[in-house]
């Protein structure tokens, strides 16, 4: 007599490793989460654009949430590198579980984070050894010496949450002869069916 399914699920579960289960059975819980990492900073963002815009407090007082009751935090180089490295090492860890355009569009996403890795691994790397670029004031990255900090950052998470969000929706809604990657359920419908 055969065991049950659900041991079956179970014992093939256990002999994937941590990355494939990420990418496969796991993969719509990891993508929840992600979601909550990209959506909390978001608002951390749209909380500085409104109490600089809005409110009309000048920038250095215009810090977020978080940065009313830490303004060390926000003020550091650090928090600002580490989460655009989480950001960049999630991109590619997840990149597995994506498939056709869905696979395209996140890898456009990677892409433009990585830039954003590099600016932010800049303005890191002045801070640390307490030499700024181009004789600033304050650390500065490549693309800061032509758009102001703050609309630059708008800018580049735009830049990435829109190929992110596209890639999600073509992973979540597969077109007719695409499928959704095999191992994971992201899929709202099956490959193919008919509405």
């Amino acid at each position: 007599m055969s065991a049950p399914i659900s041991c079956d699920i179970r014992e093939t579960n256990r002999s994937l490793t941590w990355l494939e289960k990420i990418n496969g059975p796991w993969h719509k819980q990891s993508l929840w989460i992600y979601t909550l990492i990209v959506l909390a900073h978001w608002a951390e963002h749209l909380a500085q654009t409104a109490q600089i815009y809005l409110l009309g407090w000048k920038v250095p007082e215009s810090r977020g949430v978080l940065g009313l009751w830490y303004p060390w935090l926000v003020k550091s180089e650090s928090l600002h590198y580490a989460y655009a490295f989480v950001m960049l090492v999630a991109f590619w860890i997840l990149r597995k579980g994506f498939n056709g355009r869905s696979y395209m569009w996140w890898m456009v996403a990677f892409w433009i984070q990585f830039w954003h890795h590099i600016e932010h691994a800049l303005l890191q790397a002045q801070a640390i050894f307490q030499h700024n670029l181009f004789g600033s004031p304050v650390p500065i990255s490549i693309a800061q010496i032509v758009i102001p900090r703050v609309e630059l950052h708008l800018f580049y998470n735009t830049a990435v949450t829109i190929p992110m969000v596209i890639a999600m929706f073509h992973h979540m809604f597969p077109l007719p002869g695409e499928e959704a990657h095999q191992g994971c359920n992201c899929a709202w419908h099956p490959a193919g069916a008919v509405a």
